[in-house]
């Protein structure tokens, strides 16, 4: 993340609707987050991902190419690996077994997601 850990870092926002990447952008920005960019598939945010190199990548779980868990541990084997936050509008619940083998820092339903949700999940992420 950024060298002072008081300030929010870069976010790669990743979902098929862009009705939601729009929604989860003006949050972020509004908690100071810098958004560097948004993608409406796996192929796409990998490539977002090693382009930019985001702090954080916030990834829908169900995507068109690939699921978000198989895309977090590609994201994973890369150098400097991005922590990511997985979304979904299915509860936790429904996808536990699916987040308990994910490499992924954590987990916000998208009916969750609030500027203060994602900061507290990734606050003093490195």
């Amino acid at each position: 993340m950024c060298d002072d850990r008081s300030m929010p870092g870069s976010v790669l926002v990743v979902d098929d609707h862009e009705s939601f990447r729009r929604l989860a952008r003006r949050l972020l920005e509004t908690a100071g987050f810098r958004v560097v960019d948004e993608a409406g598939d796996g192929a796409s945010a990998l490539a977002a991902v090693r382009a930019l190199r985001p702090d954080i990548v916030l990834l829908d779980v169900l995507l068109p190419d690939t699921t978000g868990i198989e895309l977090a541990e590609v994201l994973a084997s890369d150098a400097p690996a991005p922590v990511v936050v997985l979304t979904s509008s299915r509860s936790a619940a429904d996808l536990e077994p699916s987040l308990a083998r994910s490499s992924a820092l954590g987990f916000i339903a998208k009916r969750d997601l609030t500027a203060a949700s994602f900061a507290a999940l990734v606050d003093g992420v490195s």
